[in-house]
Protein backbone atom coordinates (compact mmCIF):
# COMPACT_ATOMS: atom_id res chain seq x y z
CA UNK A 1 0.00 0.00 0.00
CA UNK A 2 1.41 3.38 -0.99
CA UNK A 3 2.95 5.35 2.20
CA UNK A 4 0.51 8.49 2.62
CA UNK A 5 2.19 11.46 2.42
CA UNK A 6 1.02 15.04 4.21
CA UNK A 7 0.93 17.69 1.47
CA UNK A 8 3.16 20.02 3.96
CA UNK A 9 5.87 17.85 3.53
CA UNK A 10 5.66 17.19 0.16
CA UNK A 11 5.78 20.94 -0.74
CA UNK A 12 8.81 21.67 1.53
CA UNK A 13 10.90 18.97 -0.54
CA UNK A 14 9.57 20.22 -3.72
CA UNK A 15 9.90 23.78 -2.97
CA UNK A 16 13.73 23.00 -1.49
CA UNK A 17 14.13 21.11 -5.13
CA UNK A 18 13.26 23.59 -7.18
CA UNK A 19 15.45 26.41 -5.56
CA UNK A 20 13.26 28.26 -3.31
CA UNK A 21 15.09 30.22 -0.64
CA UNK A 22 12.27 29.57 1.96
CA UNK A 23 8.57 28.34 2.53
CA UNK A 24 5.81 29.31 4.39
CA UNK A 25 3.26 26.84 5.84
CA UNK A 26 0.01 28.50 6.98
CA UNK A 27 -3.14 26.81 8.10
CA UNK A 28 -5.10 25.01 10.38
CA UNK A 29 -4.72 22.94 13.65
CA UNK A 30 -3.77 19.49 13.14
CA UNK A 31 -2.95 20.33 9.43
CA UNK A 32 0.29 18.27 9.93
CA UNK A 33 2.74 21.52 9.28
CA UNK A 34 5.00 20.80 12.50
CA UNK A 35 4.99 16.86 11.95
CA UNK A 36 6.34 17.62 8.29
CA UNK A 37 8.57 20.06 9.81
CA UNK A 38 10.58 17.17 11.85
CA UNK A 39 9.94 14.98 8.90
CA UNK A 40 11.56 17.38 6.66
CA UNK A 41 14.64 17.81 9.03
CA UNK A 42 15.22 14.15 9.03
CA UNK A 43 15.18 14.12 5.67
CA UNK A 44 18.12 16.60 4.84
CA UNK A 45 19.78 15.09 7.38
CA UNK A 46 19.67 11.75 6.10
CA UNK A 47 19.62 11.99 2.61
CA UNK A 48 21.29 15.77 1.90
CA UNK A 49 23.61 17.00 4.51
CA UNK A 50 25.97 15.14 6.67
CA UNK A 51 27.74 18.36 8.43
CA UNK A 52 24.88 21.13 8.68
CA UNK A 53 23.76 23.38 11.12
CA UNK A 54 19.98 23.31 11.05
CA UNK A 55 18.38 26.23 14.05
CA UNK A 56 14.72 26.06 14.96
CA UNK A 57 13.56 28.91 16.66
CA UNK A 58 10.52 29.86 18.61
CA UNK A 59 8.99 32.50 20.77
CA UNK A 60 10.88 31.51 23.65
CA UNK A 61 13.07 28.89 24.63
CA UNK A 62 10.85 27.94 27.44
CA UNK A 63 8.13 26.93 25.19
CA UNK A 64 10.27 23.85 23.56
CA UNK A 65 9.40 22.15 26.44
CA UNK A 66 5.86 21.73 26.02
CA UNK A 67 5.56 21.55 22.32
CA UNK A 68 8.62 20.15 20.24
CA UNK A 69 10.11 18.40 22.81
CA UNK A 70 6.85 16.22 22.95
CA UNK A 71 6.78 16.17 19.25
CA UNK A 72 10.28 14.66 18.42
CA UNK A 73 9.75 12.14 21.40
CA UNK A 74 6.57 10.93 19.38
CA UNK A 75 8.32 11.19 15.53
CA UNK A 76 11.77 10.12 16.20
CA UNK A 77 11.83 6.95 17.31
CA UNK A 78 9.30 6.26 14.36
CA UNK A 79 12.19 6.33 12.02
CA UNK A 80 14.15 4.25 14.40
CA UNK A 81 16.02 7.40 15.79
CA UNK A 82 16.51 8.03 19.96
CA UNK A 83 14.83 11.16 21.10
CA UNK A 84 17.31 13.20 23.12
CA UNK A 85 14.60 14.22 25.15
CA UNK A 86 13.89 11.16 26.26
CA UNK A 87 15.26 11.36 29.42
CA UNK A 88 16.32 14.87 29.82
CA UNK A 89 15.13 18.11 31.05
CA UNK A 90 17.27 20.41 29.22
CA UNK A 91 18.19 20.43 25.80
CA UNK A 92 19.44 23.33 23.34
CA UNK A 93 21.24 21.00 20.79
CA UNK A 94 21.70 18.12 19.93
CA UNK A 95 22.87 15.56 16.66
CA UNK A 96 21.47 13.89 14.03
CA UNK A 97 22.64 12.03 11.24
CA UNK A 98 25.86 14.19 12.22
CA UNK A 99 23.78 17.40 11.78
CA UNK A 100 24.11 20.02 14.34
CA UNK A 101 20.52 20.60 15.65
CA UNK A 102 19.90 23.98 17.67
CA UNK A 103 16.92 24.64 19.64
CA UNK A 104 16.84 28.63 19.67
CA UNK A 105 14.34 30.99 21.60
CA UNK A 106 13.52 34.17 19.48
CA UNK A 107 14.21 36.40 23.10
CA UNK A 108 18.05 35.22 23.38
CA UNK A 109 20.05 37.67 23.12
CA UNK A 110 22.59 35.46 20.27
CA UNK A 111 19.50 35.16 18.29
CA UNK A 112 18.22 38.81 18.22
CA UNK A 113 21.95 39.15 16.61
CA UNK A 114 22.01 36.27 14.32
CA UNK A 115 23.13 32.88 14.79
CA UNK A 116 24.56 31.48 11.39
CA UNK A 117 22.89 28.30 9.97
CA UNK A 118 22.57 26.70 6.84
CA UNK A 119 18.94 25.80 7.47
CA UNK A 120 16.75 27.17 9.99
CA UNK A 121 12.84 26.60 11.15
CA UNK A 122 10.33 29.12 12.84
CA UNK A 123 7.72 27.18 14.65
CA UNK A 124 4.52 29.47 15.51
CA UNK A 125 6.27 32.26 13.48
CA UNK A 126 3.60 35.03 13.71
CA UNK A 127 4.77 35.28 17.87
CA UNK A 128 8.54 36.10 16.40
CA UNK A 129 9.55 39.26 15.43
CA UNK A 130 10.48 40.19 12.13
CA UNK A 131 13.76 41.86 13.39
CA UNK A 132 14.50 37.96 14.39
CA UNK A 133 13.98 36.55 11.07
CA UNK A 134 15.83 39.13 8.78
CA UNK A 135 19.08 38.19 11.57
CA UNK A 136 18.26 34.44 10.73
CA UNK A 137 17.70 34.67 7.19
CA UNK A 138 20.73 36.73 6.56
CA UNK A 139 23.11 34.03 7.78
CA UNK A 140 21.50 31.71 6.41
CA UNK A 141 23.07 29.46 3.71
CA UNK A 142 20.72 27.57 2.34
CA UNK A 143 17.21 26.85 3.20
CA UNK A 144 14.47 27.95 5.53
CA UNK A 145 10.96 27.62 6.40
CA UNK A 146 8.25 28.61 9.16
CA UNK A 147 4.51 27.82 9.76
CA UNK A 148 1.87 29.34 12.21
CA UNK A 149 -1.68 29.40 12.25
CA UNK A 150 -3.36 32.37 10.87
CA UNK A 151 -4.57 33.86 14.43
CA UNK A 152 -4.04 37.95 13.14
CA UNK A 153 -5.57 39.38 10.32
CA UNK A 154 -2.16 41.67 9.92
CA UNK A 155 1.08 40.66 10.11
CA UNK A 156 4.37 41.51 8.70
CA UNK A 157 5.01 37.51 7.15
CA UNK A 158 1.82 38.04 5.12
CA UNK A 159 2.85 41.62 3.81
CA UNK A 160 6.61 41.61 3.61
CA UNK A 161 7.55 37.85 3.36
CA UNK A 162 4.58 35.59 1.33
CA UNK A 163 4.38 37.73 -1.56
CA UNK A 164 8.20 37.05 -2.37
CA UNK A 165 8.72 35.05 -5.67
CA UNK A 166 11.94 33.00 -4.27
CA UNK A 167 9.44 31.97 -1.38
CA UNK A 168 6.62 29.47 -1.56
CA UNK A 169 3.69 29.27 0.15
CA UNK A 170 0.91 26.55 1.00
CA UNK A 171 -2.28 26.57 2.94
CA UNK A 172 -3.67 23.58 4.79
CA UNK A 173 -6.17 22.14 7.09
CA UNK A 174 -6.92 19.68 9.00
CA UNK A 175 -8.70 17.56 6.25
CA UNK A 176 -5.48 17.82 4.42
CA UNK A 177 -3.54 15.21 7.12
CA UNK A 178 -4.26 11.95 6.66
CA UNK A 179 -2.82 11.03 10.15
CA UNK A 180 -5.73 13.08 12.30
CA UNK A 181 -6.96 11.01 14.49
CA UNK A 182 -10.67 10.70 15.10
CA UNK A 183 -10.25 12.72 18.56
CA UNK A 184 -8.58 16.16 16.89
CA UNK A 185 -10.82 15.86 14.43
CA UNK A 186 -14.33 15.79 16.29
CA UNK A 187 -12.41 18.90 19.14
CA UNK A 188 -12.12 20.49 16.17
CA UNK A 189 -15.27 20.48 14.09
CA UNK A 190 -16.89 21.41 17.96
CA UNK A 191 -16.22 24.98 16.97
CA UNK A 192 -17.91 25.16 13.58
CA UNK A 193 -20.68 27.58 14.52
CA UNK A 194 -23.78 25.16 13.36
CA UNK A 195 -26.93 24.16 15.08
CA UNK A 196 -25.49 21.45 16.75
CA UNK A 197 -21.98 23.25 18.26
CA UNK A 198 -24.37 26.38 19.16
CA UNK A 199 -26.84 23.81 21.43
CA UNK A 200 -24.10 22.28 23.02
CA UNK A 201 -22.33 25.48 23.91
CA UNK A 202 -18.60 24.30 21.99
CA UNK A 203 -19.46 26.99 18.48
CA UNK A 204 -17.12 29.44 18.27
CA UNK A 205 -16.57 31.17 14.84
CA UNK A 206 -13.15 32.62 15.59
CA UNK A 207 -11.49 29.23 17.12
CA UNK A 208 -13.12 27.47 13.58
CA UNK A 209 -12.08 30.08 11.08
CA UNK A 210 -8.60 29.91 12.67
CA UNK A 211 -7.99 26.46 13.79
CA UNK A 212 -10.76 24.77 11.63
CA UNK A 213 -10.47 26.35 8.10
CA UNK A 214 -7.29 28.05 8.81
CA UNK A 215 -8.59 31.38 7.66
CA UNK A 216 -6.92 34.77 8.71
CA UNK A 217 -9.04 36.25 11.34
CA UNK A 218 -9.49 38.12 14.76
CA UNK A 219 -10.82 37.71 18.03
CA UNK A 220 -14.38 39.49 18.20
CA UNK A 221 -14.19 42.49 21.04
CA UNK A 222 -10.58 43.84 20.09
CA UNK A 223 -10.07 46.84 22.40
CA UNK A 224 -7.15 48.28 19.92
CA UNK A 225 -8.48 46.98 16.68
CA UNK A 226 -7.07 50.09 14.12
CA UNK A 227 -3.69 50.28 15.02
CA UNK A 228 -0.55 51.27 12.50
CA UNK A 229 2.41 49.19 12.78
CA UNK A 230 6.04 50.81 12.54
CA UNK A 231 9.21 50.20 12.35
CA UNK A 232 10.91 52.16 14.93
CA UNK A 233 10.46 54.79 17.62
CA UNK A 234 10.13 57.87 16.09
CA UNK A 235 13.52 60.43 16.88
CA UNK A 236 11.58 63.98 16.91
CA UNK A 237 9.05 62.65 19.92
CA UNK A 238 10.15 65.43 22.50
CA UNK A 239 7.80 64.87 25.71
CA UNK A 240 8.34 60.76 26.03
CA UNK A 241 6.52 58.80 29.08
CA UNK A 242 7.37 55.31 30.42
CA UNK A 243 5.42 52.86 32.36
CA UNK A 244 6.34 49.65 34.51
CA UNK A 245 3.86 46.13 34.94
CA UNK A 246 5.90 43.90 37.23
CA UNK A 247 6.26 40.13 36.83
CA UNK A 248 7.81 37.64 38.54
CA UNK A 249 8.26 33.92 37.24
CA UNK A 250 5.56 33.19 35.23
CA UNK A 251 4.44 36.52 33.76
CA UNK A 252 6.27 39.13 32.03
CA UNK A 253 7.93 42.43 33.04
CA UNK A 254 6.77 44.80 30.77
CA UNK A 255 8.46 48.36 29.90
CA UNK A 256 6.52 50.46 27.99
CA UNK A 257 7.62 53.61 25.89
CA UNK A 258 5.06 56.39 24.97
CA UNK A 259 4.97 59.30 23.00
CA UNK A 260 2.64 61.91 21.77
CA UNK A 261 3.15 63.92 18.62
CA UNK A 262 0.37 65.99 17.97
CA UNK A 263 -3.17 63.53 17.51
CA UNK A 264 -0.66 60.63 17.09
CA UNK A 265 0.05 58.54 19.92
CA UNK A 266 3.73 56.42 19.99
CA UNK A 267 4.46 53.60 21.75
CA UNK A 268 6.95 50.81 21.92
CA UNK A 269 7.61 47.58 24.16
CA UNK A 270 11.27 47.94 25.75
CA UNK A 271 11.26 44.91 27.95
CA UNK A 272 9.19 41.55 28.26
CA UNK A 273 10.57 38.78 30.71
CA UNK A 274 10.03 38.05 34.04
CA UNK A 275 12.14 39.83 36.82
CA UNK A 276 11.61 37.59 39.76
CA UNK A 277 13.60 40.22 42.24
CA UNK A 278 14.71 43.70 41.71
CA UNK A 279 18.25 42.55 41.66
CA UNK A 280 17.22 41.69 38.01
CA UNK A 281 15.16 44.57 37.33
CA UNK A 282 17.49 47.90 38.57
CA UNK A 283 19.89 46.99 35.57
CA UNK A 284 17.08 46.49 33.32
CA UNK A 285 15.42 49.80 34.04
CA UNK A 286 18.70 51.99 34.48
CA UNK A 287 19.73 51.13 31.16
CA UNK A 288 16.39 51.85 29.30
CA UNK A 289 14.75 54.36 31.45
CA UNK A 290 18.12 56.22 32.43
CA UNK A 291 16.89 58.84 34.85
CA UNK A 292 13.17 59.21 33.31
CA UNK A 293 9.89 59.17 35.03
CA UNK A 294 8.66 55.48 35.42
CA UNK A 295 4.78 54.97 36.09
CA UNK A 296 4.72 52.18 37.92
CA UNK A 297 1.77 49.14 39.25
CA UNK A 298 1.08 50.41 42.47
CA UNK A 299 -0.05 46.75 43.63
CA UNK A 300 3.86 45.92 44.85
CA UNK A 301 5.15 48.82 47.02
CA UNK A 302 7.82 46.52 47.93
CA UNK A 303 9.29 47.20 44.28
CA UNK A 304 9.06 49.97 43.78
CA UNK A 305 10.81 50.93 46.91
CA UNK A 306 14.04 48.72 46.27
CA UNK A 307 13.95 50.35 42.59
CA UNK A 308 13.81 54.29 44.51
CA UNK A 309 16.51 52.61 47.30
CA UNK A 310 18.70 52.11 43.94
CA UNK A 311 18.05 55.71 42.89
CA UNK A 312 15.49 55.23 39.89
CA UNK A 313 13.05 57.94 39.82
CA UNK A 314 9.97 55.53 39.78
CA UNK A 315 6.15 56.51 41.28
CA UNK A 316 3.33 54.07 42.07
CA UNK A 317 0.70 54.83 39.77
CA UNK A 318 -2.97 56.17 41.02
CA UNK A 319 -5.22 53.40 40.00
CA UNK A 320 -8.48 55.14 40.69
CA UNK A 321 -12.14 53.19 40.18
CA UNK A 322 -12.23 53.08 36.21
CA UNK A 323 -8.69 54.06 35.39
CA UNK A 324 -8.63 50.84 33.08
CA UNK A 325 -11.47 52.38 30.74
CA UNK A 326 -10.32 55.84 31.41
CA UNK A 327 -6.71 55.03 30.07
CA UNK A 328 -8.40 53.04 26.84
CA UNK A 329 -10.36 56.12 26.00
CA UNK A 330 -7.64 58.29 26.65
CA UNK A 331 -5.22 56.42 24.15
CA UNK A 332 -8.28 56.08 21.77
CA UNK A 333 -8.30 59.41 20.88
CA UNK A 334 -5.33 59.58 19.14
CA UNK A 335 -4.08 58.04 16.25
CA UNK A 336 -2.10 54.76 17.32
CA UNK A 337 0.92 53.76 16.34
CA UNK A 338 3.11 50.35 17.84
CA UNK A 339 6.53 49.40 17.73
CA UNK A 340 6.48 46.36 15.71
CA UNK A 341 7.37 43.39 17.88
CA UNK A 342 6.33 39.68 18.93
CA UNK A 343 5.10 41.04 22.34
CA UNK A 344 3.40 43.64 20.73
CA UNK A 345 1.94 41.83 18.05
CA UNK A 346 0.21 39.23 20.75
CA UNK A 347 -1.05 41.25 23.33
CA UNK A 348 -2.49 43.59 20.24
CA UNK A 349 -4.40 40.62 18.82
CA UNK A 350 -5.39 39.22 22.24
CA UNK A 351 -6.57 42.18 24.43
CA UNK A 352 -9.92 42.11 24.39
CA UNK A 353 -13.65 42.96 26.30
CA UNK A 354 -15.06 40.13 28.71
CA UNK A 355 -18.50 38.95 27.31
CA UNK A 356 -20.59 37.14 29.46
CA UNK A 357 -23.47 34.91 27.92
CA UNK A 358 -22.48 36.38 24.58
CA UNK A 359 -22.91 39.72 25.99
CA UNK A 360 -19.90 42.44 25.42
CA UNK A 361 -18.58 44.39 28.77
CA UNK A 362 -17.30 47.10 29.07
CA UNK A 363 -14.14 45.39 30.93
CA UNK A 364 -11.48 44.39 29.25
CA UNK A 365 -10.06 40.47 29.94
CA UNK A 366 -7.31 40.07 32.49
CA UNK A 367 -4.89 38.73 30.16
CA UNK A 368 -2.57 39.68 27.09
CA UNK A 369 -2.44 43.13 29.21
CA UNK A 370 1.13 43.21 30.67
CA UNK A 371 1.95 45.86 27.76
CA UNK A 372 -1.23 47.38 27.30
CA UNK A 373 -1.23 48.02 31.26
CA UNK A 374 2.57 49.17 31.59
CA UNK A 375 1.37 51.13 28.70
CA UNK A 376 -1.49 53.00 30.10
CA UNK A 377 0.50 53.54 33.60
CA UNK A 378 1.86 56.03 31.71
CA UNK A 379 -0.68 57.73 29.83
CA UNK A 380 -3.39 57.90 32.66
CA UNK A 381 -0.30 59.80 34.51
CA UNK A 382 0.87 62.16 31.90
CA UNK A 383 -2.14 62.61 29.29
CA UNK A 384 -5.62 64.22 30.01
CA UNK A 385 -8.67 63.31 27.93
Amino acid sequence: MAKLINPNLRFLCQSYNAGKRGVILEGSSRSGKTWSSLDFILWIASKKETSATINIIKETYKSFKTTLYDDFNRRLPMFGVRSPFQDRQEVSNFKLFGNKINLLGADSESVAHGVSCDYFYINEALDVSRGIFDQAEMRCRKFWWMDYNPKYTDHWIYDKVQPRPDVGFLKSTYKDNPSISAEEKRKIESYEPNEKNIQQGTADEYMWNVYGLGLRSAPEGLIFQHVTWIKEFPKTIEKIYYGIDFGYSQSPTAIAKVGVDGQNLYAECLFYQPTPTSNELIPVLKAICKDSIIWADSADPGMIADCTKAGLRIFAVSKYPGSIMHGIATEKKYKIHYVDSAPTRKEQSNYKYKTIHGIQLDEPEDDFNHWHDAKRYAIISNLRM
